[in-house]
């Protein structure tokens, strides 16, 4: 069964749509065998707001990935994102049954539903339930209570919500660009499958998802994530605050950005300073002269004003974040990004790459921390199909699977 696995992973994003074919490898990697993206319209701050424009752009990002891997996407796993996901931490306590005592499967999942049962806004609905530990009769830190004795069973379950008609309107946009949906995942959880190590989980560490009109924050510790905050800014505020500040138009203001663009002005030596780029005017022809300086003079301001928000969060949160910050998403290429992070955030910050013992094949094709969360998504399709046996086995234990997983990959 396992080289018939195909694992597609679909992110759909504000900025762009990335899909992600990926197969198993004997080594246990994923080896890449196709990647294909497309600009991405008809979204906003993760929101569908036109489904046939994402279902357009969802194609055309497919049928790329499909003509490099020369294979046929049925399913797709995909990301569910926006600044209305909202995350917190529960705790439900069950009796454990039997006359042994010895704790089940059903025993765990009962734990999880008591964690779980909480009041919900009119309209929304759980999206994530991910078990951070289990205590058995007062003995805590317990990841994997199934076959253990006791008699109180108590669950620590991160809880996030959503709006139902945000996965619905992105599910019917998926499916009518021909592709059923696998599995919803959270977007900073599919970043994080692709660039974290089982060590960074577990000594503490954050994953900072910044995308074009949303950042995500997902932190983890002791092995499991232990709070979740999105935030409705992104890359796209450096380029209206260059259209602005140099009246240039908004795709030329993207290619300045991305061509020249940096916010950390100690980076910059003194011959850099004055080196000038030429730029184009709005709605004139003639080419316009800039220094670089300027143009990090603008930017500047507005990294460290994100970057104070995010710290202020992890702040609050009263985050251990020993094992480091992981920037990803196309925003976080902005040369000096990181070093203003790490300034800020008082930690150690780099951009997250792929974890090299996880992919194979075509990784270099992808090798950017905007293509992190497609890939995670990929392997999280690939690491489900290893334990189901393949899609065609996993119905009758989907419930427990979406919602409850395997406790050894309960983050995957």
């Amino acid at each position: 069964m396992s080289n018939e696995i195909q694992a597609v992973g679909l992110d759909v994003g504000t900025d762009q749509v990335r899909c992600v074919i990926g197969e198993y490898d004997p080594s246990g990697k994923m080896n890449i065998v196709g990647a294909g993206e497309a600009e991405s319209k008809g979204l906003r701050r993760g929101v569908v707001t036109s489904t046939e424009a994402v279902a357009d752009a969802i194609k055309k990002a497919v049928s790329e990935a499909e003509r490099v891997s020369g294979l046929d996407v049925e399913f797709a796993t995909v990301n569910l994102s926006g600044e209305h996901l909202r995350g917190e931490n529960k705790n439900g306590v069950v009796a454990v049954a039997g006359p042994d005592k010895e704790i089940t499967d059903e025993d765990t999942e009962r734990a999880v539903d008591s964690a779980s049962a909480m009041p919900l806004t009119p309209g929304w609905e759980i999206v994530s339930r991910l078990p951070q530990e289990f205590i058995i009769d007062g003995q805590d830190g317990i990841t994997e209570p199934v076959g253990m004795n006791g008699s109180r069973l108590e669950a620590l379950v991160h809880i996030v919500t959503s709006p139902s008609a945000v996965r619905q309107n992105l599910e019917k946009a998926v499916k009518r660009a021909g592709i059923e949906v696998e599995k919803l995942v959270l977007e900073p959880l599919a970043a994080a499958e692709s660039v974290l190590t089982d060590d960074d989980k577990e000594y503490g560490c954050a994953v900072v998802n910044m995308g074009s009109e949303i950042t995500s924050l997902m932190i983890f510790g002791r092995g499991a994530v232990q709070h979740t905050a999105v935030f409705p800014f992104g890359g796209m505020l450096f380029t209206r605050d260059i259209a602005t500040g140099l009246r240039v138009s908004i795709p030329e203001a993207d290619k300045i950005k991305h061509t020249h663009g940096c916010v950390a002005s100690f980076l910059i030596g003194e011959d850099e300073r004055q080196e000038v780029i030429e730029i184009e005017s709005f709605g004139r022809s003639e080419m316009r002269e800039l220094s670089k300086e300027i143009l990090c003079d603008i930017m500047q301001p507005r990294a460290v004003e994100l970057m104070q928000h995010i710290a202020k969060e992890l702040r609050e949160a009263k985050a251990q974040v020993s094992g480091g910050v992981f920037l990803t998403g196309g925003a976080s290429l902005v040369r000096g990004m990181p070093e203003i992070a790490e300034q800020i955030f008082d930690a150690p910050t780099r951009v997250g790459y792929l974890e090299p013992t996880y992919f194979g094949g075509l990784v270099e094709e992808v090798q950017s921390p905007a293509w992190a969360t497609a890939c995670g998504l990929a392997l999280r399709s690939m690491h489900t199909q290893l334990r189901y046996g393949g899609r065609e086995d996993r119905s009758s234990v989907r419930k427990v699977a979406d919602w409850f997983g395997n406790f050894r990959d309960k983050f995957k």
